[in-house]
């Protein structure tokens, strides 16, 4: 049986973290997850431990000191897939806007052949709940963007629900990741896109957060814009 492991970044999200936990562990399909907790100050973690104490081992946690970048926790999280011998990785939201019954559809994508799956929201033109428009215009011209700067004929190069194959992750030199915020995402797109990844879109419909607060700030923006800028002219090698 493949093993699978969703990685689930974590800041204050208490108010989504035990909802968001127990429907990826009611699927039918066995999906591990590991959450990478960033030093919560409203008690993720221990909402986390308290589920793993009552009987859930598939759930797993890796707890940090401060806000280190989601960039950093999904590699975290990469690296500790990999010492564990899972097959397939998925990144995932903790707040319901990636949604936990496309995981499977997204698995089974790179199941039949892809070594990565994008949950894409513009793939089959805009499939976006709740956002105001002026912010589903900045994402889908961000991501027209990179598509132009990078030449990635990928929709949705910006999306965070994505399926790797662990030999998508073995190639990508994931020590030559450099940014952290939302950029990370378009970084590694990039990476898999040089290194001839068969990269796959499944259509879904995202659903802006109804509880929590939204991470996305100017200074993550402006790390996106000018770092996809740099990823043109660097030479992407993959790993030894």
């Amino acid at each position: 049986m493949d093993k699978k492991l969703v990685i689930i970044p974590t800041y204050n999200e208490r108010e989504n973290i035990e909802k968001i936990l127990q429907s990826v562990l009611s699927l039918k399909e066995s999906f591990h997850i590991l959450v990478i907790d960033d030093g919560s100050p409203d008690g993720t973690a221990a909402i986390v431990k308290k589920i793993q104490k009552e009987g859930q081992e598939r759930v797993h946690i890796i707890e940090r000191e401060g806000k280190q970048g989601l960039g950093t926790a999904y590699l975290t999280g990469f690296k500790w897939a990999m010492a564990h011998q899972y097959d397939y990785i998925f990144e995932m939201d903790a707040d319901f806007s990636h949604n936990p019954a496309d995981l499977p559809t997204l698995y089974q994508a790179c199941a039949k052949g892809a070594d990565m799956a994008i949950g894409s929201r513009y793939c089959c033109g805009v499939s976006v709940v709740n956002w105001p428009i002026k912010r589903v215009l900045t994402s889908y011209f961000a991501s027209k963007y990179v598509r132009t700067v990078l030449g990635m004929k990928i929709y949705d190069t910006t999306a965070g629900f994505i399926c790797y194959t662990r030999k998508t992750l073995e190639a990508i030199n994931l020590d030559h990741i450099k940014m952290r915020g939302y950029g990370f995402q378009i970084e590694m797109k990039y990476h898999a896109y040089k290194l001839g990844c068969t990269i796959k879109e499944v259509p879904i419909i995202f659903i802006d957060r109804s509880m929590g607060t939204s991470k996305m700030s100017s200074s993550i923006f402006g790390e996106a814009f000018w770092g996809v800028l740099k990823l043109r002219f660097r030479k992407i090698r993959p790993t030894i």
